[in-house]
């Protein structure tokens, strides 16, 4: 059995070793910018302070009391991280470019830079944490008592000392390690790699402790499916009735607000960020560590509650199971594990909520009654902000303990964090108005956080006082003045909903509404919407280089005084040189311009926060004709006008892009006309011939004197035929006209194809013989059914054939068909050896009235059968077109689809 002395030795000394590896990472950081703390494996895994002693052990208690419920806490943070390119890139690219040290920061520079929205912030955040850590101290406190004996499975060894002398003395040495390395440098941008390499270091430790138990326990289980099937037997199993329901959606929803805005992931994933690109290597890792850690944890559950006794805490698990089995290593490695994750959340959030106190409470209380001189050395401002830190690390902490000292009755860890956590998530509908919704106003935003506030108090804060007050519990039950509706955990008659669901329900809700109805019916100021330019349009405009400030009255020792009070003097002389170097000038005759001003401005706020840095440089950039409000409203106006300017020209260019798409309509409409008296002229031509033979001989026939009756029947019947030439020349302009209208339909069926090419030869066997035209058969595909019309594809081959043999004046004409099946298409190919058709006609061929004007024995046709042929194809789904012949002549493809390919 482990000793509290050995227990509480190991703790000290693994805290010891901490300090040793934050003091010695902070030096090398700082000696080598190409440090390894600087990649993206230890900005990884500083991410996972998000993997606290909830998770280590509350985790498990929550899968032994809900199942598969505590995956959601995962599965929010894994959306997040998947998707960074959305969310998280736009809030570090935002970071770097405005200097942001905080949530509260980033808020109060979004909305106007107003410091008021900061503080409301920062006392929310203040007070929403303190479950959050009170949690921390209650895991440790109850996790050094399982494993050194005080709790059924030691000797007593602690009975001196109970459980809120513990937690006060967790709480005070995490406070000094905290004010140790957690505020050596005023800087917030001044990333403390020190912690970080501390804190990246105890995420291998947790990751491996749990890792250890839960392999121990699936060695002594004998696996997984013994463990289960085991617990089924027994008829003890985590339950599963809440799964897929109102709290899963709660919780997933809380946990991707959280992973953007507890105040310690807000640091490491944002502030502490040196290079953009590490989000690459963590949108993949983060999730791979998370499912690292919940690998084990309902098997750790299910095989506590098989063969723990009963009433065993379920959250303690993780140290309890290797003690029960006798392995003291292990259970001490497991509590090396839970405290790692303890203390690397307190002392990151610690450090969050003591830069939000310092930059948004203190510092302006400094502005509004500072003598205005700076102290012997020069770091004025910046001693008093390391010590406003440090107190407020000591104050945060002593809230959380009081916290703790009120609810340590209570038996779950998970429902703690949650209480947390829906406090922050008040802060996420702002957030998200603040990076995507250029109309969000501070009104708003300020509205909407207060009010989620307010119900987060009423509805989840004071129900879990209910267990030590009387009073509170009648209120839960009752509600005030005996007021039901009003009661925390069924406001306005909501009682279906379990209380956290209720709690997060309403409280964002009236958020998000409070939030969009102000701002709609608000109007933002001037700086407020410039700065929604810079976060909006971040990624399209370098907006962050521009200075919100405007040259004045202010001179270069003006501003190397209030430099010098916040920065130092080696820092700020450093900034000024600079600035001098690059326009070429001594830094005794530096004029500030507004871009030097808007570069200090944000070099200050990296310190102090922007609203500080901008009430600070305010009050000595002034100019002496127009105020910074009025510069704004100008500018503003300006921007309207750049805008309007902008709309005149893209309407000028839409309108220049409607007089060129009528100009081309109107040159079609020229062409059409042209092609239409084109088309009235050939018909013309094409019917005048026949009608002038007709009327000739009509005429002779007239004045029968002189004519034999061998004259009359030849004259009749020339007649005859010209008009039959003339029907036939009317019924293919109408044929053609009607398809190209689609007003000639038939029905497509399944028809063979090849038997429509066997009958088209048949019928030009005698023209075929008449000609001496030998026929060459190729490959041949065989039954082919496509979709189409038997008789009207005849025609279109009977048209192919015809012009083959009337086209051809070789001595030894040959007319060569093929058929195949090639790519889910029936393919005839039918070509000829004649002269072919020249270049310069091979683009009219399929127009109406077009003929070959070469090698014709007969000129008599209209010139409309390839038109028709390629209407009638095309009604078909196929095509006609004109290849290379085989045979130097002329070659026609006709392509249809076959039924069922493809």
């Amino acid at each position: 059995m482990l000793s509290a002395d050995f227990v509480i030795a190991t703790a000290v000394g693994y805290v010891g070793l901490l300090f040793v590896l934050a003091f010695f990472g902070d030096r090398r950081a700082r000696a080598n910018t190409k440090s390894f703390l600087h990649s993206p494996a230890v900005y990884t895994l500083s991410i996972s302070v998000y993997c606290t002693s909830w998770t280590f052990y509350g985790a498990v208690g929550n899968a032994a009391r809900s199942g598969l419920e505590f995956l959601t806490i995962y599965l929010g943070p894994t959306l997040v991280f998947v998707g960074w390119w959305f969310l998280l890139r736009r809030l570090v690219r935002i970071s770097h470019d405005q200097r942001i040290t905080s949530l509260a920061d980033l808020l109060s520079s979004r909305f106007g830079k107003s410091n008021r929205l900061a503080v409301l912030v920062t006392c929310i955040a203040v007070i929403g944490i303190a479950p959050y850590i009170a949690l921390q101290l209650k895991a440790v406190t109850s996790s050094i008592q399982a494993v050194a004996g005080s709790s059924e499975f030691g000797q007593g060894s602690l009975a001196g000392i109970d459980d809120v002398g513990l937690a006060f003395g967790i709480a005070a040495a995490m406070a000094l390690f905290t004010i140790l390395f957690g505020t050596r440098h005023v800087d917030a941008k001044e990333q403390h790699h020190g912690v970080v390499a501390a804190i990246a270091f105890e995420a291998v430790v947790k990751l491996a402790a749990l890792l250890g138990v839960g392999i121990f326990v699936v060695y002594v289980g004998g696996g997984l499916e013994p463990i289960f099937r085991r617990a089924a037997e027994m008829g003890v199993s985590a339950p599963t009735e809440n799964s897929f329901g109102d709290r899963w959606v709660t919780t997933l929803v809380l946990s991707v607000a959280a992973i953007v805005c507890l105040p310690r992931q807000f640091q490491v994933t944002v502030v502490e960020n040196s290079d953009e690109s590490h989000l690459r290597v963590a949108g993949w890792a983060f999730p791979a560590y998370m499912l690292l850690m919940s690998l084990f944890i309902l098997p750790i559950a299910v095989f506590g509650l098989t063969v723990m006794p009963a009433g065993s805490n379920p959250d303690m698990f993780a140290l309890t199971l290797p003690m029960f089995y006798g392995q003291s290593p292990l259970a001490l490695l497991a509590f090396i594990g839970g405290f790692s994750s303890a203390t690397s959340m307190i002392i990151l959030e610690s450090i969050a909520l003591s830069i939000m106190v310092s930059n948004h409470i203190i510092m302006p209380l400094v502005l509004r009654f500072s003598s205005g001189q700076p102290s012997a050395d020069g770091q004025g401002v910046s001693h008093l902000l390391l010590v406003a830190r440090r107190v407020s690390i000591i104050l945060i902490l002593s809230l959380g303990f009081f916290y703790f000292f009120f609810t340590r009755d209570s038996n779950a860890l998970a429902p703690i964090g949650l209480i947390s956590f829906t406090a922050i998530a008040q802060f996420f509908p702002a957030v998200l108005a603040a990076l995507f919704w250029r109309d969000a106003s501070l009104k708003g935003a300020t509205a909407a956080i207060a009010a989620g506030f307010v119900i987060w108090v009423w509805c989840s804060f004071l129900p879990s006082f209910e267990s030590v007050s009387p009073q509170v519990a009648m209120l839960v039950q009752h509600g005030p003045w005996g007021i039901a509706w009003l009661r925390p955990e069924a406001l306005f008659g909501l009682d279906r909903l379990d209380p956290l669901s209720h709690a997060a329900f309403w409280s964002l809700t009236i958020n998000v509404v409070t939030l969009t109805v102000v701002s709609l019916l608000t109007k933002q100021s001037a700086l407020e919407r410039i700065q929604s330019t810079l976060f909006v349009d971040v990624f399209r405009r370098g907006a962050a280089q521009r200075g919100n400030f405007v040259r004045g009255s202010a001179t270069a020792n003006d501003l190397f005084f209030v430099a010098e009070r916040v920065l130092g003097e080696r820092r700020a002389a450093a900034l000024f040189e600079t600035a001098a170097r690059e326009i070429g000038v001594d830094p005794d005759m530096l004029e500030p311009s507004p871009a030097f001003i808007g570069k200090l401005e944000r070099e200050l706020a990296g310190s102090i926060g922007a609203a500080s840095a901008h009430v600070m440089l305010s009050k000595v950039v002034s100019g002496s004709d127009v105020s910074l409000e009025e510069m704004m409203q100008m500018a503003d106006e300006t921007q309207q006008v750049i805008e309007y300017s902008q709309q005149l020209e893209k309407t000028s260019a839409e309108l220049r892009s409607t007089a060129q798409k009528l100009e081309d309509a109107n040159t079609q409409l020229r062409e059409l006309d042209s092609q239409k008296d084109e088309f009235l002229s050939q018909v013309s031509h094409e019917v005048r011939t026949p009608m002038t033979s007709i009327r000739s001989f009509s005429e002779i026939l007239l004045d029968p004197q002189g004519i034999d009756d061998v004259q009359r029947q030849h004259f009749v019947s020339t007649i005859h035929q010209e008009s039959l030439r003339l029907t036939r020349l009317l019924d293919e302009i109408l044929d053609l006209s009607a398809l190209e209208r689609g007003e000639r339909s038939w029905e497509n069926r399944p028809v063979d194809a090849e038997a429509a090419l066997e009958r088209a030869l048949q019928v030009c066997d005698a023209l075929l013989r008449q000609r001496d035209m030998r026929v060459e058969q190729g490959p041949r595909a065989g039954c082919t059914m496509v979709e189409g019309d038997a008789d009207r594809l005849c025609q279109v081959f009977i048209n192919l054939i015809s012009n083959a043999v009337k086209y051809n004046n070789a001595t030894k004409a040959v007319l060569r068909v093929t058929s195949s099946v090639r790519a889910g298409s029936y393919v005839v190919e039918i070509a000829d050896n004649g002269p072919g058709i020249p270049k310069s006609e091979r683009t009219l061929i399929f127009e109406k009235f077009s003929r070959g004007q070469h090698g014709a024995s007969d000129q008599s046709g209209a010139g409309l059968g390839l038109a028709i042929s390629r209407q009638i194809i095309a009604r078909m789904n196929g095509t006609l077109d004109l290849v290379p012949s085989p045979l130097g002549g002329a070659c026609f493809r006709v392509r249809l689809p076959v039924v069922g390919a493809g």
